[in-house]
Protein backbone atom coordinates (compact mmCIF):
# COMPACT_ATOMS: atom_id res chain seq x y z
CA UNK A 1 0.00 0.00 0.00
CA UNK A 2 1.44 3.63 -1.09
CA UNK A 3 2.40 5.66 1.62
CA UNK A 4 0.74 9.15 1.53
CA UNK A 5 1.35 12.18 3.18
CA UNK A 6 -1.83 13.82 5.15
CA UNK A 7 -2.67 17.37 4.36
CA UNK A 8 -5.14 18.89 6.32
CA UNK A 9 -4.98 22.43 5.28
CA UNK A 10 -4.70 24.17 1.35
CA UNK A 11 -2.32 26.03 2.92
CA UNK A 12 0.52 23.36 3.21
CA UNK A 13 3.34 24.82 1.77
CA UNK A 14 3.97 20.87 0.73
CA UNK A 15 1.34 21.31 -1.95
CA UNK A 16 1.20 24.75 -2.97
CA UNK A 17 2.83 23.88 -6.23
CA UNK A 18 -0.26 22.41 -6.71
CA UNK A 19 -1.50 25.93 -7.28
CA UNK A 20 1.03 27.08 -9.80
CA UNK A 21 -0.28 28.95 -13.42
CA UNK A 22 0.89 27.63 -16.52
CA UNK A 23 3.35 30.34 -17.40
CA UNK A 24 5.30 29.54 -13.53
CA UNK A 25 5.30 25.83 -13.87
CA UNK A 26 8.09 26.39 -16.69
CA UNK A 27 10.56 26.62 -16.49
CA UNK A 28 11.96 25.71 -13.01
CA UNK A 29 15.36 27.49 -11.60
CA UNK A 30 15.94 29.63 -14.18
CA UNK A 31 17.33 33.37 -13.75
CA UNK A 32 14.80 36.03 -14.29
CA UNK A 33 17.49 37.52 -16.55
CA UNK A 34 16.72 34.90 -18.70
CA UNK A 35 12.76 35.20 -18.65
CA UNK A 36 12.78 38.55 -19.25
CA UNK A 37 10.78 39.12 -22.64
CA UNK A 38 10.33 35.50 -23.37
CA UNK A 39 6.80 34.44 -24.31
CA UNK A 40 5.01 31.48 -22.87
CA UNK A 41 6.06 29.01 -26.28
CA UNK A 42 9.10 30.59 -26.02
CA UNK A 43 9.73 29.27 -21.89
CA UNK A 44 7.84 25.99 -23.15
CA UNK A 45 10.87 25.09 -25.23
CA UNK A 46 13.57 25.22 -22.38
CA UNK A 47 14.02 21.72 -20.95
CA UNK A 48 13.12 22.27 -17.14
CA UNK A 49 9.67 22.55 -16.05
CA UNK A 50 6.36 20.80 -15.34
CA UNK A 51 3.14 20.20 -16.52
CA UNK A 52 -0.50 19.25 -14.85
CA UNK A 53 -2.10 16.37 -15.59
CA UNK A 54 -5.74 16.43 -14.15
CA UNK A 55 -7.71 12.75 -13.31
CA UNK A 56 -6.88 8.86 -13.42
CA UNK A 57 -6.87 8.84 -17.14
CA UNK A 58 -4.82 11.67 -17.88
CA UNK A 59 -2.22 10.61 -15.26
CA UNK A 60 -2.76 6.60 -16.56
CA UNK A 61 -1.67 7.93 -19.92
CA UNK A 62 1.61 10.43 -18.84
CA UNK A 63 3.14 7.23 -16.91
CA UNK A 64 2.34 4.80 -20.02
CA UNK A 65 4.39 7.63 -22.49
CA UNK A 66 7.35 7.38 -20.02
CA UNK A 67 7.59 10.22 -18.12
CA UNK A 68 8.58 11.13 -14.69
CA UNK A 69 6.17 12.32 -12.08
CA UNK A 70 7.32 15.10 -9.26
CA UNK A 71 4.29 15.06 -7.39
CA UNK A 72 0.42 13.74 -6.90
CA UNK A 73 -2.45 14.54 -5.06
CA UNK A 74 -5.25 12.38 -4.55
CA UNK A 75 -8.73 11.73 -2.51
CA UNK A 76 -7.89 10.90 1.53
CA UNK A 77 -10.91 9.17 1.63
CA UNK A 78 -10.53 7.12 -1.62
CA UNK A 79 -6.99 7.20 -3.23
CA UNK A 80 -7.11 7.04 -7.00
CA UNK A 81 -5.71 3.87 -7.99
CA UNK A 82 -3.17 5.07 -10.19
CA UNK A 83 -0.97 6.37 -7.60
CA UNK A 84 0.42 2.82 -7.12
CA UNK A 85 2.39 2.85 -10.42
CA UNK A 86 4.36 5.83 -9.51
CA UNK A 87 7.87 5.50 -8.07
CA UNK A 88 7.93 5.13 -4.45
CA UNK A 89 10.12 8.01 -4.51
CA UNK A 90 7.35 10.43 -5.68
CA UNK A 91 5.57 12.64 -2.80
CA UNK A 92 1.74 11.52 -2.83
CA UNK A 93 -0.74 13.96 -1.03
CA UNK A 94 -3.91 12.65 0.15
CA UNK A 95 -6.60 15.86 1.04
CA UNK A 96 -10.23 15.63 1.41
CA UNK A 97 -12.46 17.13 -1.53
CA UNK A 98 -12.75 21.22 -0.49
CA UNK A 99 -8.90 21.43 0.15
CA UNK A 100 -8.26 19.64 -3.07
CA UNK A 101 -10.99 22.07 -4.73
CA UNK A 102 -9.42 25.36 -3.02
CA UNK A 103 -5.49 23.81 -4.18
CA UNK A 104 -6.44 22.99 -7.71
CA UNK A 105 -9.08 25.91 -8.72
CA UNK A 106 -11.40 23.36 -10.13
CA UNK A 107 -15.05 23.26 -9.60
CA UNK A 108 -15.07 19.46 -9.25
CA UNK A 109 -12.31 18.05 -7.08
CA UNK A 110 -10.20 15.44 -9.24
CA UNK A 111 -9.41 11.89 -7.22
CA UNK A 112 -5.91 12.67 -8.73
CA UNK A 113 -4.02 15.36 -10.05
CA UNK A 114 -0.40 15.13 -10.76
CA UNK A 115 2.96 17.39 -11.71
CA UNK A 116 4.87 15.27 -14.53
CA UNK A 117 8.31 16.78 -15.58
CA UNK A 118 7.90 18.51 -19.49
CA UNK A 119 9.47 15.89 -22.00
CA UNK A 120 12.62 17.16 -24.11
CA UNK A 121 11.39 19.19 -26.88
CA UNK A 122 11.24 17.56 -30.43
CA UNK A 123 13.22 18.02 -33.28
CA UNK A 124 10.47 18.84 -36.22
CA UNK A 125 12.96 17.59 -38.83
CA UNK A 126 12.83 14.12 -37.32
CA UNK A 127 9.34 14.46 -36.30
CA UNK A 128 8.56 14.57 -40.20
CA UNK A 129 11.01 12.31 -41.54
CA UNK A 130 9.18 9.28 -39.41
CA UNK A 131 5.75 10.34 -40.03
CA UNK A 132 3.06 9.29 -42.83
CA UNK A 133 0.24 11.69 -41.57
CA UNK A 134 0.64 15.35 -40.28
CA UNK A 135 -1.10 17.67 -38.48
CA UNK A 136 0.50 21.33 -39.10
CA UNK A 137 -1.57 23.99 -37.24
CA UNK A 138 -1.07 28.10 -37.30
CA UNK A 139 -1.91 30.14 -34.77
CA UNK A 140 -4.49 27.73 -33.24
CA UNK A 141 -4.36 30.04 -30.10
CA UNK A 142 -7.10 28.14 -28.18
CA UNK A 143 -5.90 25.15 -25.42
CA UNK A 144 -9.55 23.47 -26.26
CA UNK A 145 -9.42 23.40 -29.84
CA UNK A 146 -5.37 22.15 -29.50
CA UNK A 147 -6.01 19.45 -27.22
CA UNK A 148 -9.61 18.73 -29.73
CA UNK A 149 -7.50 18.56 -32.81
CA UNK A 150 -5.02 16.29 -31.09
CA UNK A 151 -7.96 14.03 -29.73
CA UNK A 152 -9.27 14.12 -33.03
CA UNK A 153 -6.61 13.62 -36.07
CA UNK A 154 -4.79 10.87 -34.11
CA UNK A 155 -8.09 8.69 -33.77
CA UNK A 156 -8.35 9.37 -37.06
CA UNK A 157 -4.71 8.26 -38.46
CA UNK A 158 -2.73 11.60 -37.69
CA UNK A 159 1.32 10.40 -36.34
CA UNK A 160 2.43 13.92 -35.51
CA UNK A 161 1.65 17.32 -34.71
CA UNK A 162 3.83 20.11 -35.71
CA UNK A 163 2.48 23.92 -33.95
CA UNK A 164 3.69 27.10 -34.93
CA UNK A 165 4.97 29.54 -32.24
CA UNK A 166 1.46 31.41 -31.61
CA UNK A 167 -0.64 28.10 -31.35
CA UNK A 168 -1.29 26.73 -27.80
CA UNK A 169 0.52 24.34 -25.26
CA UNK A 170 -0.37 20.75 -26.08
CA UNK A 171 0.48 20.13 -22.26
CA UNK A 172 -1.47 22.73 -20.84
CA UNK A 173 -4.37 22.01 -18.50
CA UNK A 174 -6.71 22.49 -20.52
CA UNK A 175 -5.76 20.94 -23.42
CA UNK A 176 -4.58 17.74 -21.81
CA UNK A 177 -8.29 17.78 -20.06
CA UNK A 178 -10.05 18.04 -23.45
CA UNK A 179 -7.64 15.48 -25.53
CA UNK A 180 -7.70 12.81 -22.48
CA UNK A 181 -4.03 12.49 -22.48
CA UNK A 182 -3.81 11.98 -25.94
CA UNK A 183 -1.43 14.99 -26.59
CA UNK A 184 0.88 12.90 -24.40
CA UNK A 185 1.55 10.18 -26.59
CA UNK A 186 1.16 11.85 -29.75
CA UNK A 187 4.76 13.28 -30.77
CA UNK A 188 4.06 16.91 -31.22
CA UNK A 189 6.86 19.64 -32.14
CA UNK A 190 6.82 23.72 -32.68
CA UNK A 191 7.95 25.37 -35.66
CA UNK A 192 9.59 28.50 -35.99
CA UNK A 193 8.58 29.46 -39.40
CA UNK A 194 5.51 27.28 -40.12
CA UNK A 195 5.80 28.80 -43.98
CA UNK A 196 9.36 27.09 -44.25
CA UNK A 197 7.51 24.18 -42.87
CA UNK A 198 5.38 23.61 -46.33
CA UNK A 199 8.85 23.64 -48.11
CA UNK A 200 9.60 20.68 -45.50
CA UNK A 201 7.29 18.76 -45.84
CA UNK A 202 6.94 18.86 -50.05
CA UNK A 203 10.82 17.84 -49.61
CA UNK A 204 9.97 15.02 -47.21
CA UNK A 205 7.50 14.17 -50.35
CA UNK A 206 4.17 15.04 -48.93
CA UNK A 207 1.07 15.88 -50.20
CA UNK A 208 0.02 19.15 -48.27
CA UNK A 209 -3.58 20.15 -47.84
CA UNK A 210 -4.77 23.70 -46.51
CA UNK A 211 -8.27 24.10 -45.00
CA UNK A 212 -10.32 27.02 -46.15
CA UNK A 213 -13.82 28.13 -45.88
CA UNK A 214 -13.30 29.91 -49.44
CA UNK A 215 -15.83 28.79 -52.17
CA UNK A 216 -12.65 28.86 -54.39
CA UNK A 217 -11.36 25.83 -53.03
CA UNK A 218 -11.76 22.53 -53.97
CA UNK A 219 -13.96 20.34 -52.44
CA UNK A 220 -12.26 18.02 -50.00
CA UNK A 221 -14.16 15.06 -51.02
CA UNK A 222 -12.47 15.18 -54.23
CA UNK A 223 -8.78 14.33 -52.27
CA UNK A 224 -10.03 11.44 -51.08
CA UNK A 225 -7.29 8.48 -52.18
CA UNK A 226 -6.79 5.67 -50.83
CA UNK A 227 -3.23 4.14 -49.66
CA UNK A 228 -0.11 5.00 -48.41
CA UNK A 229 0.37 8.56 -49.54
CA UNK A 230 2.34 10.90 -47.03
CA UNK A 231 -0.15 13.69 -46.34
CA UNK A 232 -0.12 16.81 -44.37
CA UNK A 233 -2.73 19.33 -43.39
CA UNK A 234 -2.70 22.72 -42.17
CA UNK A 235 -5.47 24.62 -39.96
CA UNK A 236 -5.61 28.19 -38.94
CA UNK A 237 -6.79 30.25 -36.34
CA UNK A 238 -10.47 30.92 -35.55
CA UNK A 239 -10.42 34.44 -36.51
CA UNK A 240 -8.70 34.66 -39.72
CA UNK A 241 -8.00 31.13 -40.79
CA UNK A 242 -4.60 30.27 -42.58
CA UNK A 243 -2.31 33.44 -43.54
CA UNK A 244 -2.06 34.24 -47.30
CA UNK A 245 1.71 33.04 -47.31
CA UNK A 246 0.67 29.40 -46.28
CA UNK A 247 -2.13 29.44 -48.36
CA UNK A 248 0.03 30.37 -51.57
CA UNK A 249 2.36 27.49 -50.28
CA UNK A 250 -0.05 24.33 -50.07
CA UNK A 251 -0.36 21.86 -53.07
CA UNK A 252 -4.44 21.88 -52.55
CA UNK A 253 -6.89 24.57 -51.01
CA UNK A 254 -9.65 22.47 -49.72
CA UNK A 255 -13.10 23.25 -48.39
CA UNK A 256 -15.85 21.33 -46.40
CA UNK A 257 -19.28 21.69 -48.45
CA UNK A 258 -21.50 23.37 -45.95
CA UNK A 259 -25.01 24.41 -46.42
CA UNK A 260 -25.67 28.31 -47.14
CA UNK A 261 -25.91 30.56 -44.59
CA UNK A 262 -22.95 28.86 -42.80
CA UNK A 263 -19.48 30.35 -43.37
CA UNK A 264 -17.23 27.82 -41.48
CA UNK A 265 -16.87 25.45 -38.77
CA UNK A 266 -15.12 25.40 -35.79
CA UNK A 267 -11.29 24.45 -36.17
CA UNK A 268 -11.40 21.31 -34.15
CA UNK A 269 -14.34 19.90 -35.80
CA UNK A 270 -12.71 20.46 -39.14
CA UNK A 271 -9.78 19.11 -38.21
CA UNK A 272 -11.76 15.56 -37.36
CA UNK A 273 -14.05 15.94 -40.77
CA UNK A 274 -10.46 16.80 -42.96
CA UNK A 275 -8.59 13.75 -41.08
CA UNK A 276 -11.52 11.19 -42.09
CA UNK A 277 -11.27 12.46 -45.39
CA UNK A 278 -7.36 12.74 -46.03
CA UNK A 279 -5.31 10.10 -43.67
CA UNK A 280 -7.99 7.32 -45.23
CA UNK A 281 -5.38 4.17 -45.27
CA UNK A 282 -7.94 1.46 -47.19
Amino acid sequence: MRRLESIVSPDDPRVLQFRLRERELRPRRVPQRVLKGRSDHELEQHPDGLFVAEGDLVVERALAAGLRPHAALTDASNPAAVIESMPADVPVYAADQEARRMLTGLGVALNVIALFERPAPLDPHDLVRGSRQIVLLEEVDNPTNVGTVARSTVALGADALLLDRVSSDPLSRRALRVSMGVSLSAPHARVSDPVAQIDRLTEEGFVVFGLTPSIAADDIENHRVAGERKTAMVLGSERRGLSDEILGKVHHRVRIPMRDGVDSLNVAAASAIAAHVLFRRD
